[in-house]
């Protein structure tokens, strides 16, 4: 079982293998964590991304890092859904994200992984139940992953993770 951990701070500098971006169906860059690891790592990673598009929402899929200073050798894309209520499968997709991104960092021979809070910025999955989510797949998915770092962008997210590491 690997080793789950939750820190405040930039993902872009995190010290994992593997960085994981909230992205867009495109995976040719957006806003928030998404526009930050872009800039980090260099206009390479929004044409990468393009070749391998289209992603769907709970499906993930990897790059290079480019210009991201190692460790970081790869980036995973992971498209969150778009929060309507939480009747339409919300949870589901979220869990998805998750799932596929161990996998994905399997396949890449990954030992360490940092996620953002995916799915709670522009989506607006609500944070408190995203951390909930986020951690209960992170410690139920089979994986070779070591270590799982969850970066919180805030204070609040920070704290909410921790919580739900907690509990």
């Amino acid at each position: 079982m690997p080793v789950i951990d939750v820190v405040q701070g930039d993902i872009t500098s995190q010290d994992t293998d593997v960085i994981v971006t909230a992205a867009n169906e495109s995976l040719m860059g957006g806003g928030g964590v998404d526009g930050a690891i872009h800039r980090a790592a260099g206009p390479r990673l929004a044409e990468a991304g393009a070749a391998v598009g289209p992603c769907a929402p709970g499906d993930a899929m990897a790059t290079p890092a480019f210009d991201l200073t190692p460790p970081v050798r790869h980036v995973i894309h992971t498209v969150g859904p778009v929060w309507e209520g939480g009747a339409y499968g919300e949870a589901d997709v979220l869990a998805s994200c998750y799932r596929r991104c161990l996998a994905v960092a399997d396949a890449l021979g990954a030992a360490s992984i940092a996620f953002p809070a995916i799915a709670t910025g522009v989506y607006g999955f609500p944070p408190d139940e995203a951390a909930r989510i986020a951690v209960r797949t992170l410690r139920s998915t089979p994986t070779r992953v070591e270590r799982i770092r969850l970066v919180a962008f805030d204070t609040q997210a920070h704290d909410l993770l921790t919580a739900a590491l907690a509990s």
